[in-house]
């Protein structure tokens, strides 16, 4: 009877710490990477700035997206907007505006829509392409990855992730400064099945320490993988990004 107990106490240890080691911190960041988003995909976004006062402003964005660092984007309403287009490629952003000859550069810091998600947010490449992992903890039911961004370019300095074990997505990301000064919090909620298996939060939020009482909500919606020409992550294609609608 003993030597079963021991046996059988061998056998737990072995295979729980087996599968709790499954999983070192890449993979799990590499696999939330990919059950957010296809390598290459479509998609379509409302973004919503709620203020202090209940007043929101909302936009409607149809973004294309391709490898792991290039990003379009053309805004279909407000009416104000539409017509207004972002393209990134690696940490280059630019803005196509209809009424100006030329696109202009911006920054990863600032926001094409005001509000709390900035460039970076909005034109987010995977976060295995800007951060890498430094150390991870876990508990029973999610992982715990603390990322350091590779270059002194990328918005964030750290991001600490906190990842369901169940579905391996996000539930929280936390965007700090270098000096460890909570810059904003992402909350991922609301799992959708987006089609052919596909299934990932449909709503993030956003609010921070540094604009109290402001809310930004991104909302997907009809995310699907297609496969795009590197013509269309071009400057002179820029104002034609909303052709590429079916």
């Amino acid at each position: 009877m003993i030597k079963h107990v021991l046996l059988l106490t061998v056998i737990c240890l072995v295979f729980g710490t087996g599968q709790a080691s499954a999983m070192d911190a890449g993979d799990v960041l590499q696999a939330v990477d990919r059950n957010l988003a296809p390598v290459s995909y479509e998609s379509y976004r409302k973004l919503i700035n709620i203020e202090p006062d209940g007043s929101k402003r909302e936009y409607v964005l149809y973004t294309i997206k391709k490898g792991q660092d290039m990003v379009a984007s053309v805004f279909l309403e407000p009416s104000s907007e539409k017509g207004r287009a972002t393209l990134r490629l690696g940490d280059n952003m630019w803005l196509h505006i209809p009424s100006v000859a030329k696109p202009v550069r911006i920054t990863s810091l600032q926001s094409v829509t005001g509000g709390i998600f900035n460039n970076a947010d909005i034109m987010r490449l995977d976060y295995s392409v800007e951060y890498a992992p430094e150390s991870m903890e876990e508990n029973d039911d999610a992982y715990v990855l603390h990322l350091k961004a590779k270059t002194n370019d990328v918005a964030y300095d750290k991001l600490e992730m906190l990842v369901a074990k169940d579905r391996l997505v996000p539930t929280e990301i936390k965007c700090l400064a270098a000096s460890g000064m909570l810059i904003k919090t992402l909350h991922f909620k609301k799992m959708t099945d987006f089609g052919d298996g596909f299934v990932r939060p449909a709503i993030v939020e956003t609010d921070s320490p540094l604009h109290k009482g402001y809310l930004s909500v991104m909302i997907f919606a009809r995310m699907k993988a297609r496969d795009f020409s590197d013509e269309v992550f071009t400057l002179n294609y820029l104002p034609r990004i909303e052709t590429l609608r079916r």
